[in-house]
């Protein structure tokens, strides 16, 4: 159980991150309530043809920098605590495809990092503008839908990345690269990143002229413990099929709770160190016949980078570690 005299500060930021955990049952159930009254009805109806038919998740966003800027995100991120370091500043004229790695359940250190200004991206970054992107399926929750758009975040299609990339100078993307199957790996001391196969985000940078940023979090899988799910077990292959039918999968995981350290969804209060490598610019004028071969070496720079800074901050910053950094497919 959690100790009865505890600071305020800490309460705050607890009650941050539970917000943040019930925020899309909140709003999707807050929708219901007022569609459930035949007085909203007619608001209910134009909501939902406007939910079907927008495309600012396609086209940029709606972000809005004041709900970025909320005191609420600070809480949030002092809650674990989260940090930035960087290897390198960015030139504002240019644009940047963002690689976060690793997934971890949720992408926790992602969100704080790239959809808010918790841990104070802008200051190390200035003049760059990040859209975190996401599955298409985030933005079929409504009400919620308009909240993460204010946050800057986008759909992960290549036609979205693009459109960001496209906006103007500083305007940079956040892939979590590993997805859903990376998820399924995350446990705490291991780092084992779905990377080897993932061409596409090399591809749009290299089509749209925008340098690749390896990103590490050292602490994401740390956040929560899960059931063991080895390959070849009844449990990874039913969570496998699961992604193929529906496009995701659903690690089973247990974090902590509100009164108590050992069980429950919100995430343990573990430090997260978000580290930023060298931006690897792209070449130009490729040809169309090159430009498999120079996405592979792309690719091949960028997994040499991924490590090296690995090995570089693994003793300061994942000291309990159980393994090394491994590209496993």
């Amino acid at each position: 159980m959690a100790p009865l005299q505890v600071p305020w500060q800490r309460r705050l930021q607890t009650l941050a991150v539970l917000i943040w955990g019930i925020e899309p049952a909140l709003a999707f159930c807050a929708f219901l309530f007022f569609a459930a009254m035949p007085v909203f009805w007619p608001l209910a109806i134009a909501y939902v043809i406007w939910l079907m038919t927008d495309k600012a998740p396609q086209q940029g966003g709606r972000r809005l920098e004041s709900v970025r800027n909320w005191a609420y995100w600070r809480y949030f991120a002092e809650y674990f605590p989260t940090t930035i370091t960087k290897e390198a500043d960015l030139d504002p004229s240019k644009n940047y495809v963002f690689g976060y790695h690793p997934h971890g359940i949720i992408s926790v250190g992602a969100i704080i990092t790239f959809a808010s200004e918790g841990n104070g991206f802008s200051k190390f970054f200035p003049g760059i503008k990040p859209s975190l992107m996401t599955l298409t399926g985030n933005f079929k929750i409504p009400l919620h839908r308009e909240y993460i758009l204010a946050l800057g975040m986008c759909d992960v299609s290549r036609k979205s990345c693009k459109k960001v990339l496209s906006s103007g100078p500083g305007r940079s993307i956040a892939i979590v690269i590993g997805g859903a199957s990376e998820s399924l790996n995350a446990r705490p001391g291991i780092m084992d990143l779905t990377l080897k196969k993932r061409l596409g985000f090399v591809k749009i940078a290299l089509e749209t002229g925008a340098s690749l940023v390896p990103v590490i979090n050292f602490g994401e899988n740390d956040l929560y413990e899960q059931v063991k799910n080895d390959d070849g077990s009844w449990l990874r292959r039913l969570q496998r099929n699961t992604q193929r039918v529906a496009g995701f999968t659903i690690p089973l995981f247990h974090g902590r709770g509100i009164f108590n350290y050992d069980i429950g969804l919100l995430p343990h209060r573990r430090p997260m160190h978000v580290v930023f490598g060298k931006p690897i610019d792209p070449p130009t004028g490729v040809s169309d016949e090159d430009k498999d071969q120079v996405v592979r070496e792309l690719h091949d720079k960028y997994m040499q980078s991924m490590k090296e800074m690995y090995d570089k901050y693994k003793d300061e910053y994942a000291p309990d570690r159980v393994k090394e950094i491994e590209f496993v497919e």
